[in-house]
C-alpha cells in the first residue's frame, strides 16, 4: 500500500511561489506531509502548509497525484493550487530540524530551485491554473432515514447515525476550501447535513425551497444557480450548496456540467473563474 501524503503549490501576487528546504534531504520542495489517521488529503493538504511554513492556505483547483518510490514503498502525494487566508507573511517562522528555510521565490527562479524533477513539473501545472477561483461545493445530504419506513412529512426526515457522522466529516473538508456561505434545501435531512459546520465556524444556513424536492423547477434552480455564481464571483469565497438526489441533475445542468451522480454524502467541487467551471473535483468525506 502506497503512503499517501498531500500539499499545495501555494501562489502570491508578484508571480512568487512558497517554497521549503528540507534539512535532512537538503532539498527545496513544495511544503506537504503523510496524512493522519482518518484524516482526509484535503484536511492534510492545509493543515501541512500550516505546520512547514506558518501560512493558512484554502485550496484551490486540483492538480495531478505524484507517484514516486520512497525506501521499500511508493508514495503518492495528492496536490492543489493554494492560496493564502489572511497574512502570507513568513519573516517569522521558527525553523526547525525537519523545515530549515521557508521562502517567496520568483516562479522562473522556483523552475531552477526545485531539486525533483516531478516537482517542476507540478509547478509548471500550477502555473496554468494560478488565478484565483471560487469553490462551490455542491453536497449531496448524508444519509437519511428510511423513506418507505418514515411516516410523517418527507421534508422533516432526519439524518441516521451514518448520515450525522458524514455531516461531521464534512467539515474539515469545507474548511479546505475557505467556505463561507452555506445554502441549503429547507429539508431537514439537508439542514443537517451542513449544521456541524455552521455550528463550527458560526455561519448561518440560507434556506432556499427552490433546493428542496417538493418546490424544485428547473426554472428555479437555474435561477438559483446563477444567482449564487454571481454572489460567489463577486467575494472569491467558498460556497456550499446541499440538496437532494433528483434536485442534483438541475443544479449540475444549470452550471454547464454532467451530473456526476454523487453518493449519499458525496460533494463536487467546481472551482469557477468570472462564473465558468475550471475545475472539478470529487470528494467522499469520511
Amino acid at each position: 500500500m502506497d503512503v499517501i501524503a498531500a500539499g499545495a503549490v501555494v501562489f502570491r501576487p508578484g508571480r512568487e511561489v512558497l517554497l521549503v528546504h528540507r534539512e535532512r534531504y537538503d532539498d527545496w520542495a513544495f511544503p506537504k506531509g503523510k496524512l493522519d489517521p482518518g484524516e482526509h488529503a484535503t484536511t492534510a493538504a492545509v493543515r501541512e502548509v500550516e505546520e512547514e511554513t506558518g501560512v493558512h492556505v484554502r485550496l484551490g483547483p486540483p492538480l495531478g497525484s505524484q507517484r514516486y518510490p520512497v525506501a521499500h514503498r511508493m508514495k503518492t502525494v495528492h496536490y492543489w493550487v493554494g492560496r493564502a487566508v489572511g497574512s502570507d507573511d513568513v519573516s517569522s517562522y521558527e525553523v526547525n530540524s525537519e523545515i530549515d528555510a521557508v521562502a517567496w521565490v520568483p516562479y522562473d527562479e522556483a523552475l531552477t530551485r526545485l531539486t525533483y524533477p516531478h516537482d517542476r513539473d507540478t509547478l509548471r501545472e500550477a502555473w496554468t491554473l494560478r488565478r484565483r477561483t471560487q469553490a462551490l461545493v455542491v453536497v449531496r445530504h448524508g444519509a437519511s432515514r428510511s423513506r418507505a419506513a418514515w411516516r410523517r412529512d418527507d421534508r422533516v426526515r432526519p439524518l441516521v447515525v451514518a448520515g450525522r457522522a458524514q455531516a461531521l466529516a464534512l467539515v474539515p473538508v469545507l474548511a479546505a476550501y475557505d467556505v463561507s456561505a452555506l445554502v441549503s434545501s429547507t429539508s431537514t435531512r439537508c439542514l443537517e447535513t451542513l449544521a456541524p459546520y455552521s455550528e463550527t465556524v458560526g455561519l448561518e444556513i440560507e434556506r432556499q425551497r427552490r433546493l428542496s424536492e417538493e418546490d424544485c423547477t428547473a426554472k428555479a434552480v437555474r435561477s438559483l444557480v446563477e444567482d449564487l455564481v454571481t454572489r460567489g464571483d463577486d467575494t472569491r469565497r467558498g460556497l456550499a450548496v446541499c440538496t437532494h438526489r433528483p434536485v442534483l441533475p438541475l443544479a449540475f445542468d444549470a452550471l454547464g456540467i454532467p451530473d456526476p451522480g454523487l453518493a449519499l454524502g458525496e460533494i463536487c467541487v467546481l472551482h469557477l473563474r468570472k462564473g465558468r467551471v475550471v475545475a472539478t473535483e470529487r470528494h467522499q468525506p469520511r
